[in-house]
């Protein structure tokens, strides 16, 4: 992949220093790729962000309580992730900077806020830190797996900056649910993003 535009550290009288413009040297240096990195570059918006977790997965719950985390998802939790409970009865899987933000954001707001006091109460009571194993399991605590009715078989979907723990039943219940209204939905939940 080239990329057309470079650093202009030189300008002319038009142009401010350090503005990015169409490439015109032939004697250009490119960054050459890397491994891949937990975090991303957003570019539109100037900052790192976490690499998206995607995709379905089906491991299972062994008798101890143990599950393999998926392989694709396994990097992007670094050293470890946390659990905590979710909506829809759901375990949340979070890379451990993502539950830092959003811990955070509820504490900001709990203090005159009965409802997030409470909602962080329950979030942060449930929460546990996990670090997988050698073999990629991490143990889901018998609480989390009553809270989201857990047993063998299990799904596991990539939501964005978390991951998702379902009851392989309760998750095909919500998809087969929630499938039938996805695209009537699109404009009011993503009125600005075209695909």
């Amino acid at each position: 992949m080239t990329n057309d535009f470079v650093r202009n550290e030189q300008p002319d009288s038009n142009q401010e220093k350090g503005t990015l413009q169409p490439e015109q040297s032939q004697n250009v240096h490119r960054a050459q790729p890397s491994s891949p990195s937990p975090m991303s570059a957003d570019h539109d918006n100037g900052f790192e962000m976490p690499a998206l977790l995607l995709g379905t997965y089906t491991p299972k719950i062994d008798d101890k309580g143990r599950m393999a985390l998926p392989a694709k998802l396994r990097s992007q939790f670094g050293d470890g992730l946390v659990m905590a409970r979710g909506q829809e009865r759901c375990v949340y899987l979070l890379p451990q900077s993502e539950f830092r933000r959003v811990a955070i954001q509820i504490q900001r707001t709990s203090m005159g806020n009965k409802a997030a006091r409470d909602y962080l109460r329950v979030f942060l009571s449930g929460a546990v830190d996990e670090v997988p194993d050698r073999q990629g399991r991490v143990l889901v605590p018998q609480m989390l797996r009553s809270y989201a009715h857990l047993n063998t078989e299990v799904v596991v979907i990539g939501v964005g900056t978390r991951a998702e723990l379902w009851d392989s039943a309760s998750w095909q219940s919500y998809l087969e649910s929630k499938e039938q209204g996805y695209s009537d939905i699109a404009d009011d939940v993503l009125p600005e993003v075209d695909f």
